[in-house]
């Protein structure tokens, strides 16, 4: 008996994130703790990449809390390129290999641009860039061997304008659009999709730069055209779909997930 699926478990199966080695950078973050907790659900392995101690505890908490298997959670400083390699060709050994890379870790000064010294667009270049980079060249050999992959970048709102003093910011998440893209080109012929995320204004340490809350979220609100607040589940349900095979005939876009901010 020749037994098929339905076009909604085909879809669902496709879908499926199980078994996966993901290394998720800034996991242990706003938004990437219950990213993690929800890939980890999904029977995903998680490698989480964080420099905050109290934060990567947290995360181990909370995911022992709910009896989830698949964690490997390691403190780096991202701006340290080559200690960061070195931990990462040790993990890869480890885990047997990467196969997906979300490039999400980020920091975000704040102040007027004739304030900022070059240092201060190289630091931040250097984790939220070149930290990505390094990822990427640690996992690709493994990705290309097996004939599949994935990577996503974090992008942002921020990339298509309204917001001042930010500009080291912006720069660097306009930068992983274009590597996004470059990268799409050159590993599509191996398999592998990469594509970007570009999250609106969600409620995250990032907002705490931010003098008034409250007007702030008015400010949001006037901007989207869904009118209510984004939630970690709504960048899970993203990603989740787009390092899944579900995905696999989409590379080299950016997704805004902002509630309808922004629109193409």
């Amino acid at each position: 008996m020749n037994l098929q699926l339905s076009p909604a478990k085909e879809t669902l199966s496709a879908m499926s994130i199980s078994g996966k080695v993901i290394l998720y950078t800034g996991a242990a973050g706003g938004l990437g703790t219950d990213t993690t907790l929800s890939f980890l659900r999904g029977g995903a392995r998680v490698v989480a990449i964080d420099n905050d101690e109290s934060k990567t505890r947290a995360l181990l908490d909370a995911a022992a809390r709910e009896g989830l298997k698949g964690l490997t959670v390691r403190v780096i400083d991202l701006s340290d390129l080559l200690g960061l390699r070195a931990e990462l060709d040790r993990l890869t050994g480890e885990v047997g290999g990467i196969d997906v890379v979300i490039n999400n870790a980020a920091i975000y000064p704040s102040k007027p641009f004739e304030e900022y010294g070059i240092e201060d667009f190289q630091a931040v270049q250097r984790v939220n860039v070149d930290a990505g980079i390094v990822c990427v060249q640690a996992a690709l050999p493994h990705m290309r061997k097996q004939g599949w992959g994935r990577i996503v970048n974090i992008s942002s709102v921020t990339v298509y304008g309204g917001w001042a003093n930010l500009a080291p910011y912006v720069q660097s998440k306009g930068a992983l659009v274009g590597l996004t893209r470059a990268w799409a080109r050159e590993f599509g012929a191996y398999g592998i999709t990469v594509n970007a995320v570009a999250p609106g204004a969600f409620p995250t340490d990032a907002e705490k730069i931010h003098p008034d809350p409250e007007g702030y979220t008015r400010f949001v609100l006037e901007h989207q055209a869904v009118k209510r607040r984004g939630s970690p589940a709504d960048i899970a349900a993203a990603l989740t779909f787009l390092i899944s095979d579900a995905a696999g005939f989409i590379t080299g876009q950016t997704l805004n997930v902002d509630g309808g901010w922004v629109m193409h």
